[in-house]
């Protein structure tokens, strides 16, 4: 079983080959693929996590679609004052599906 945490977005995600990913908004090559940086990988019982070997590594993932996440409130309000203040908020994201590990 192989696997690897890749970094995407400010987070980090475990996928694996065929896994699909929710991240933030990223661009594709004209291909429509990614290459996303791995800081772990677990090829059955050997675990690579120094740095140098994983720069050899390249998690590749194929862009499914851009979409947009549920609307997020912002309100504030002072007492007394009459101060009130909504806002909201969309996150930009991109879906992606893992599509090789090497």
């Amino acid at each position: 079983m192989v696997y690897a945490v890749v970094r995407a977005g400010g987070r980090q995600e475990k996928v694996e080959v065929g896994t699909i990913v929710t991240m933030d908004r990223i661009k594709a090559n004209k291909d429509g693929n990614v290459e996303l940086a791995a800081v772990l990988l677990v090829d059955g019982d050997t675990i690579t996590s120094d740095s140098q070997s994983l720069a050899k590594i390249t998690v590749t993932a194929e862009v499914l679609n851009d979409l947009r996440g549920p609307k997020i409130v912002i309100q504030k309000f002072k007492n007394k004052t009459g101060y009130k203040k909504r806002q909201g908020h969309r996150q930009e994201l991109t879906r992606v599906q893992v599509t090789g590990i090497a």
